[in-house]
């Protein structure tokens, strides 16, 4: 699919991703499903920033316009809160030119363990 992460800091994650043809749905713009996709794993790179495993407890998605095939998209992950094992992130997914296309929000939940051996 070609998602390309970008930088990862404590609770933020931007990733770009280049609409390919099959991509597309039957009105010749991107599937829903393929933005949400590059909204979540942004997500999932922001809450899992702590070295603590985060699973998505709940999530909900705004399409606002239409993405063609060839377009560069960012999602860019950004920490609202984060209190105790829960924790909020907006993602907004723009295009090249800055227009916002979709609106994502998480709310994440850590459970047991680490990616990374815990340091001393």
């Amino acid at each position: 699919m070609g998602m390309r992460l970008e930088a990862v800091t404590a609770g933020s994650a931007p990733l770009t991703m280049v609409v390919q043809d099959f991509m597309t749905n039957g009105h010749d713009i991107c599937h829903g499903g393929f933005v949400f996709t590059l909204a979540d794993s942004a997500f999932a790179y922001a809450c899992n920033s702590y070295n603590q495993n985060a699973l998505a407890q709940h999530y909900a998605v705004s399409f606002l316009l239409p993405v063609k095939a060839g377009e560069t998209l960012t999602a860019v992950a950004r920490e609202i809160n984060k209190s105790g094992r829960s924790g909020i992130y907006d993602i907004r997914v723009t295009r090249e030119n800055g227009e916002t296309v979709a609106e994502f929000r998480g709310h994440s939940r850590t459970v047991k363990g680490t990616h990374l051996p815990a340091q001393d």
